[in-house]
Parts: structure tokens; C-alpha cells; sequence
């Protein structure tokens, strides 16, 4: 089954209400040019009250090694995801499971991935103007190509709409979603989120 994780948590009741629709993991971006950037200590009291068995991933955009560790340290996260040009050594510095995140323009977006030896490789689409949560899509067909290289996190542009049919298109490890199920940025729609992971984890009704 999919694995789900809700990216940009602003909020306790966010977070609390995404862990009930079924989210398998949460994400607190630490990128402060981000619209849903949270500090290191909000983000502490919200993972404070958080059930055991969701995975807590933090969302790093080229910040220094010293940054990502102690942030890691102070919040108690599973996983740190980098979002930037970090470098398979930085990757292999950082005190957590990493989850490298490439942002695709096409097929040749794929081969810097064979030198880094990470849990999972997160696909979001390209775009000029920031690294992630722009809310568009690229080519799936590259997201299978992927999946010779390791586990696969699929991203950009998935909605309730589409997600079924890119969980059944690509078949990924899990599927990551920020833009898509927002009310507004940083806030989500409690209906988004639960037909998001409904459709992520069952795409084929019975």
C-alpha cells in the first residue's frame, strides 16, 4: 500500500487531523522563504503531541550541515528531507535517513540520482521559481524510470483528483503533497486531505 505523507504542517490541528485520515507521515518545511515555513520550535511542540508510528520528516533547502543536524536533534525527526543542491557526501553527513528530493524536467533530471545512497528519492517538477509546493506536474513515465535506481516519492501537482491515477500509472514507494490539498497555503482542507489518502492508499475501489 502507499505510504502517504502530508508536507507543509503549519498547525497541531493540521497535523493531528491528517495523522486520523490515515497520513503515514508528516512534513515541517525549515525553509524560511517558503509560504509554509515553520520554526524550530513550533515545530517541536506540534511533533510533541503526535501519536507513535507517524514518521516526522523535516524539509531543508541548502541550510548548513550544523543547522540540519541540530534541528533534527531538537525536533526528534525520522527523516530529513533535502530539498536543494545538497551533495551525496552532505547527504551521507546528515544524522537521519535522508530523502533527496530532484526536481524534473525530463528523463535527464535522473542521473545525478545513481551517486546518492539515500532511503528514497522524492520527484517533484521543475520550476524557475521555487523549490517545491508549486502545485504542477511533470512526467510520470520519468518517476518509473526511477524506480531502478531505489524507493521512489512521488510528487508535483498531486490532488484528489489525480492521485489515483498516478499511484496506479507509477506505483511509488509513497506519494508526498503539500499545494494540493491546501485551503490556502500552510492551512489544509480536512475533505482534501482524507479523499487525497483514501484515493492514494485504495486508487481502485472495490
Amino acid at each position: 500500500m502507499t505510504k502517504v505523507k502530508i508536507c507543509g504542517i503549519t498547525s497541531e490541528q493540521d497535523a493531528l487531523m491528517a495523522v486520523d485520515a490515515g497520513a503515514d507521515a508528516l512534513g515541517f518545511v525549515f525553509f524560511d522563504k517558503s509560504p509554509r515555513f515553520i520554526g524550530v520550535e513550533a515545530a517541536a511542540r506540534i511533533i510533541e503531541k503526535l501519536p507513535p508510528f507517524v514518521q516526522v520528516v523535516g524539509l531543508f533547502v541548502n541550510e548548513d550541515l550544523d543547522v540540519v543536524n541540530s534541528t533534527a536533534d531538537c525536533c526528534g525527526l525520522d527523516i530529513v528531507q533535502l530539498h536543494g543542491e545538497e551533495s551525496p557526501e552532505f547527504c551521507r553527513l546528515v544524522r537521519r535517513r535522508v530523502m533527496k528530493a530532484f526536481r524534473v524536467r525530463g528523463p535527464e533530471s535522473l542521473t545525478p540520482l545513481a551517486d546518492y545512497r539515500v532511503a528514497a528519492y522524492l520527484l517533484d517538477a521543475y520550476s524557475p521559481h521555487a523549490y517545491g509546493g508549486t502545485g504542477e506536474v511533470f512526467d510520470w513515465e520519468c518517476a518509473i524510470a526511477a524506480k531502478q535506481q531505489g524507493r521512489v516519492v512521488l510528487a508535483g501537482g498531486l490532488t484528489p483528483e489525480n492521485i489515483a491515477a498516478a499511484v496506479t500509472r507509477v506505483q511509488p514507494y509513497g506519494v508526498d503533497v503539500s499545494s494540493g490539498v491546501e485551503a490556502s497555503p500552510g492551512k489544509k482542507d480536512p475533505d482534501k486531505v482524507r479523499r487525497f489518502i483514501q484515493l492514494a492508499k485504495h486508487p481502485h475501489p472495490i
